[in-house]
């Protein structure tokens, strides 16, 4: 047994060693464009004239950049559960009709990425605008003009429609992988439909619905064009700033530190995210 292993030894170090030669492609493309722009920046942010903590010293004792994160945050939170919201029934409608109609249907889930975002975000500034169309139809039912742009509520509206296709995604994916034999194996046995949707097709969708609503914050919390052109004065994010920083300051090492602070708070949601929900276990559970 012991010679047969030995035997075996060189033949997993030479399939080891030409794994890692395929995958060497891959590592040198993610160290240039990945881990030494991130590198550079984090340099940067200690370095003025001479390496200084000043940069960090200012964001941490200024409460402004504080209730900045804290907007950033709130937001991207208050987009996520808007996209869990409309995102997981119209995924599951999607996942229960025919292959046919559900690939019409994903058309019109998809279209929108072939516009820029920007195109997106104007056609939405008309839609919502006080004499757009939104109000023209509260008008006509009697509500009155309601006030839907340069606010949250417009912000809101704008980066749930753009980041809702990526929820309705993710959730399909798992959704169309689930065995529709154990939910009628549940209603055989007396379940309620409803009951039969909470204890068995609901937990085998919360991988999809984790996937989801973190792909959805990270890239909410990084948002610039959207809050930068429906929000108001008050809705100021990070992102804005960084940009104001580069742009109009060109406090370069500022705009770095800024940079770092939210890098290391979303690391830090992201951590207690996995920690609560327990992502590696759902992941597992796909596969």
């Amino acid at each position: 047994m012991s010679q047969a292993n030995s035997k075996l030894a060189p033949l997993e170090r030479a399939v080891r060693r030409r794994y890692r030669l395929m995958l060497l492609p891959a590592f040198l493309l993610m160290a240039v464009f990945f881990v030494w722009p991130l590198v550079g920046m984090m340099g940067r942010s200690f370095y003025t004239n001479h390496v200084t903590l000043d940069n960090y010293a200012n964001i941490l004792s200024q409460p402004v950049y504080f209730y900045v994160i804290w907007i950033t945050f709130r937001m991207a939170a208050y987009v996520t559960a808007l996209c869990v919201l409309i995102g997981y029934p119209v995924a599951y409608m999607l996942a229960h009709v025919s292959r046919r109609t559900m690939n019409l249907l994903l058309i019109a889930v998809v279209l929108p990425y072939f516009t820029s975002v920007i195109v997106r975000t104007y056609a939405w500034m008309v839609l919502l605008g006080r004499e757009g169309l939104v109000n023209q139809y509260l008008g006509m039912f009697g509500f009155g003009h309601a006030n839907l742009l340069y606010n949250q509520t417009g912000v809101l509206i704008g980066m749930t429609y753009v980041l809702l296709p990526l929820m309705i995604l993710t959730l399909l994916t798992v959704m169309r992988g689930i065995d529709q034999g154990l939910i009628r194996a549940a209603l055989s046995l007396g379940a309620s439909p409803f009951y039969a949707f909470r204890r068995v097709y609901l937990p085998l969708s919360l991988p999809g619905l984790a996937g989801g609503m973190l792909l959805t914050f990270i890239l909410a919390v990084g948002f610039y064009i959207t809050p930068a052109l429906m929000g108001g004065s008050g809705d100021v994010t990070i992102a804005m700033l960084i940009q104001r920083e580069v742009e109009i300051s060109v406090n370069w090492p500022f705009a770095a530190a800024l940079a770092v602070i939210l890098l290391i708070v979303t690391l830090a949601a992201f951590a207690l995210y996995g920690r609560f929900v327990r992502l590696e276990r759902l992941l597992k559970s796909v596969g």
